[in-house]
């Protein structure tokens, strides 16, 4: 067995301080022993996609991550495994556990598939992988093999792990909870909101950033508006991973405290990932601000209706524990949102509408080439 100090310590060695994780029982040991830790950073995700995307946002910003869950959720972190990671050349570590492992003692039913097809899954994902090792002396060779790949092809490298192999406290680790702020600071929603154009408003906030901002914009239309807006290096287009924008914002964020992260996202998008809201509410980055673009639809995929004209996603986010929250009627509101001195995770809900010229450049760079120049960028405005 591998105590879970020692495996933090070797990993603290190589530079991982920050864990994004789901848990599973087999990770009880570990996950409780790195919350308790008061040097390491573990942000618990609401799924397994979001612990990728929030490790890798890390990474870009300069700090390793590494990400942790069961392997029955291992499917739900497919999509940023293979567009956000892979693509844009985001060495995160992965750290799966095998409920179901074959040649073991029967699991529970809902384990048997996933059990039988987690390695070739990550294979089938281009992700090169070995069994957690069992005994302490194989701890340091297997994590230097880890890292040198990580190090070499920037690409992710998993771990996985077989149950009663990490031992360590198993009582209860800090409670997680944290007042909400006063609800009563939700701005009222006006019966017949304001709606924008989408490149009028994504002009405001390039007008309106400070010179340090980092910003990441979601997939689809809205990376693409803003490249066309004029493209910038400090300007970081998601591609596929639908939904992780503001998870990978949260890990830039903690991996840059002293600068601030604008998010740009959708409502398609949030949607799709709404549980991130929660996430981002309770761990409060002071200098995250999250933009919604709301225009009601898919846009660049057709232009689908979502169901965001039902829902009061302000209000959502108010009741995730975001502290600030502004609804835009006016773009000089939208640009003094962005120009406030104080800090506090921010809420901003925008209206806009739909595309009507939907003939929208691409960059030109590759995602791995605009990756490379966000973080020399963030380097260099240290």
């Amino acid at each position: 067995m591998i105590r879970a100090e020692l495996l933090l310590r070797e990993l603290a060695v190589r530079g991982y301080d920050l864990l994004a994780g789901v848990p599973c029982s087999y990770l009880t040991p570990l996950i409780n022993s790195v919350i308790n830790a008061p040097d390491l950073t573990y942000v618990g995700a609401t799924n397994e996609g979001d612990a990728v995307s929030i490790a890798a946002g890390a990474e870009l910003g300069g700090r390793h991550g590494l990400a942790l869950f069961q392997n029955s959720g291992l499917g739900n972190a497919v999509n940023p495994l293979t567009s956000l990671t892979a693509p844009f050349g985001l060495p995160i570590l992965v750290l799966t556990t095998w409920r179901g492992q074959p040649d073991r003692p029967a699991d529970e039913p809902q384990h048997e598939v996933m059990g039988r097809i987690t390695p070739a899954l990550l294979e089938l994902m281009d992700i090169p992988w070995q069994p957690f090792p069992t005994e302490e002396a194989a701890l340091v060779p297997a994590l230097e093999r880890a890292v040198e790949h990580l190090r070499s092809r920037r690409l992710p490298y998993g771990f996985i792990l077989s149950q009663g192999v990490i031992e360590g406290d198993k009582s209860p680790a800090r409670p997680a909870w944290r007042p909400l702020p006063d609800l009563a600071r939700l701005p009222p929603a006006r019966r017949e909101p304001a709606v924008f154009g989408q490149d009028e408003v994504l002009a405001t906030v390039q007008r309106s950033l400070r010179p340090t901002d980092a910003v990441v914009a979601t997939t689809g239309f809205t990376g693409r508006a803003l490249y066309a807006q004029g493209d910038q290096p400090n300007q970081l287009y998601m591609v596929g991973s639908m939904g992780c924008a503001s998870s990978f914002g949260l890990g830039l964020a903690l991996a840059q405290p002293q600068r601030r992260v604008v998010v740009l996202d959708g409502d398609g998008a949030v949607l799709m990932r709404m549980g991130a809201l929660a996430t981002l509410g309770h761990e409060r980055p002071p200098n995250l601000l999250h933009v919604l673009l709301d225009n009601g639809v898919h846009d660049s995929t057709g232009g689908q209706a979502t169901v965001s004209p039902s829902i009061d996603l302000t209000a959502v986010a108010a009741a995730c524990g975001y502290p600030r929250l502004f609804r835009i009627d006016a773009l000089e509101a939208l640009r003094d949102a962005l120009q406030r001195p104080e800090e506090g995770l921010a809420f901003v809900h925008v209206r806009t509408r739909p595309r009507e010229d939907r003939k929208l450049p691409r960059p030109t760079q590759t995602p791995r080439q605009v990756a490379d120049r966000f973080r020399r960028w963030l380097q260099e405005t240290r």
